[in-house]
């Protein structure tokens, strides 16, 4: 009996300690090891339209400064990043890879490409870039400022007021404004709908030339020279991605052009009211940051802004077009 009883006794003994054990595993856990599960590794889906300056500077901002907070919070992220070579069918095909390898978040960089991901996913956040208008690229009525989906971004747009007023400034005497751009690109459409009344109130006779593809640049950039005393072209990508084109019909015909940002200016334009596509990247990145550690919700969260405008001119076509250069513009740096 005596035996049976020690027996006993040295089970509940040993239970006990195995219990002890057991709790003392799961105390002593290193606390630094859940830390960095915490902070996550991520792939992110970049789909750009096309290679150009403004694009480029874009994606660079936001691969640099995603890359720098990821890192800082202990977590890793990678970048697949694709150019659609211009087409809006590549991008599809893009987003669709995307969907498909189910990426943590698609940046979709330039209008087409954040229609093509608003086509592809309704569950994978995305946030544009170069963006001009969302509610016209989303098809949104009623815009309030937010999508409501899993969508938001940044915009590009810099003040279309600001931007009529700088032609004012620089060509007082013209009658008629040329405007250029691609019927294709919505966003365009939406610029040249919002700056013609503003250019019309101050005076402007103002006439659209509208080209539909790379194809038919330089026929309609012809006929908007011939017709116009100044040209205006908004933030398109069509054209930014022309500009050897276009440049090769104003200048030799003397019409001086004002770009709705710095890439199409640089390459055939004489000033603009710029913005920093780097630092709109750097934004897009912030919140992807947001979305990714933070658990933000891009439903809920508004379309941000370029930071800073700045008027700059671009100095060599100034000269060949005897275009003196405007106080208080800074010269477009050469590349």
């Amino acid at each position: 009996m005596k035996k049976k009883f020690l027996a006993v006794l040295l089970a509940g003994v040993m239970a006990l300690s195995l219990a002890a054990c057991g709790s003392q595993t799961e105390t002593t856990e290193p606390a630094d090891e859940g830390a960095e599960a915490a902070a996550g590794s991520y792939k992110v889906g970049i789909c750009q339209l096309v290679q150009h300056a403004a694009l480029d500077a874009a994606t660079q901002g936001f691969m640099d400064k995603l890359t720098e907070l990821v890192e800082a919070d202990g977590g890793t992220v990678e970048f697949d990043s694709q150019n659609a070579s211009g087409e809006s069918a590549n991008c599809t095909t893009i987003i669709n890879g995307f969907v498909s390898s189910q990426v943590d978040l698609i940046m979709a960089n330039a209008t087409a490409a954040l229609q093509a991901a608003q086509a592809g996913t309704a569950d994978i956040p995305i946030l544009g870039t170069s963006v001009t208008d969302y509610a016209t690229a989303l098809g949104l009525d009623g815009w309030t400022g937010t999508t409501g989906t899993n969508i938001s971004g940044t915009t590009d747009l810099a003040p279309l007021d600001g931007q009529a007023e700088m032609l004012n400034e620089l060509f007082p005497d013209a009658q008629n404004v040329g405007l250029l751009y691609c019927s294709a690109e919505p966003n365009s459409a939406y610029q040249i709908e919002t700056i013609k009344p503003i250019l019309e109130e101050m005076g402007y006779t103002c006439t659209e030339y509208a080209f539909s593809d790379s194809n038919d640049v330089a026929s309609v950039a012809t006929a908007a020279a011939n017709g116009s005393d100044v040209i205006y072209i908004p933030t398109d990508n069509t054209a930014a991605s022309c500009t050897e084109a276009i440049r090769n019909v104003v200048v030799p015909a003397g019409v001086p052009v004002i770009a709705g940002e710095e890439g199409i200016c640089s390459g055939c334009g004489v000033a603009t009211l710029s913005i920093s596509y780097y630092d709109l990247g750097v934004a897009t990145a912030e919140m992807a940051y947001e979305i990714l550690v933070n658990g933000a919700d891009p439903a809920t969260m508004e379309i941000q802004s370029a930071p800073n405008f700045t008027k700059k001119y671009n100095a060599e076509i100034c000269e060949e077009l005897n275009i003196a250069a405007p106080e208080g513009y800074e010269a477009i740096a050469a590349e």
